[in-house]
C-alpha cells in the first residue's frame, strides 16, 4: 500500500462521515433507538446506512452504468417507496409506548432487523448514489485512480465512525431519560420522519 491508496482512503472516509452526519430520518432513528433500546441497536440502525451508503459508493466508484441508468429510471418509484415506508416508520415510533425501562435489544433478529431497516431505506434514496458519482468524479478527475476499493472501504469506515460517535454520546444521556421522556423523543421522531416522507415526495413534482 502506497501513500496514494491512503490519501484516496482519508478523502474517501472524509466524505463517508460528510454523508451520514447531517440529521435526516436515519439519524432520528439511531437517536430514538439508542435511546429506547441502547448502545447496540442504535449502532446496528446507524451501520445498516453505512452498508447502503458503501454499496452506492461502489457503483459510483467502478462507474456501473446500466445500474446508475435503471436508478436514474427508478428515482420515482424508489422515492414513494421510501416515503412511504418512512411514514410507517412514523405511525410506529408514535404508536409505540415506551417501557418502564428502556429494554436492550442484543439478540440477532432485533439487530438484524434494525440494520436491514436502515439499509433498505437509505437505498431507496437514489439521491445518494448521485452524491458519490459527482464526488468520485471530482476524485478521479485530479488523477488516475488505481482502485476504486479504497474509495468504498473509506466511505464505509467514515460513515460506520460517525454512526460509532453519535450512539456512544447519545447512550451516556439514555439513563436520565426516564419514560415521559422516552414519549417526546418517540413523538418528535415521528412528527419529524413523515415530515421528511412529505417533504421527498413533494420533491418528485
Amino acid at each position: 500500500m502506497d501513500a496514494a491508496f491512503f490519501l484516496v482512503f482519508a478523502q474517501a472516509l472524509l466524505i463517508g462521515l460528510s454523508i451520514a452526519a447531517p440529521v435526516g430520518p436515519i439519524g432520528l432513528l439511531v437517536i430514538q433507538r439508542t435511546l429506547l433500546h441502547g448502545r447496540t441497536t442504535g449502532l446496528a440502525t446507524g451501520l445498516g446506512a453505512a452498508a447502503a451508503d458503501a454499496l452506492y459508493g461502489a457503483v459510483g466508484a467502478f462507474g456501473v452504468s446500466t445500474l446508475i441508468q435503471a436508478l436514474q429510471g427508478a428515482r420515482v418509484p424508489l422515492a414513494l417507496g421510501g416515503g412511504a415506508f418512512m411514514l410507517w416508520l412514523a405511525w410506529r415510533t408514535w404508536q409505540a409506548a415506551p417501557p418502564d425501562r428502556a429494554a436492550k435489544v442484543t439478540d440477532a433478529r432485533g439487530l438484524a432487523g434494525a440494520f436491514a431497516g436502515t439499509f433498505l431505506l437509505t437505498l431507496s434514496n437514489p439521491a445518494t448514489i448521485f452524491s458519490f458519482i459527482a464526488i468520485f468524479g471530482s476524485l478521479g478527475a485530479r488523477g488516475p485512480v488505481a482502485s476504486p476499493w479504497p474509495m468504498i472501504a473509506g466511505v464505509l469506515v467514515g460513515s460506520a465512525l460517525w454512526w460509532l460517535f453519535l450512539c456512544a454520546v447519545v447512550g451516556r444521556l439514555r439513563a436520565r431519560f426516564d419514560a415521559r421522556w422516552q414519549r417526546r423523543v418517540n413523538h418528535v421522531s415521528a412528527a419529524l420522519l413523515a415530515a421528511f416522507a412529505l417533504w421527498q415526495w413533494g420533491s418528485l413534482w
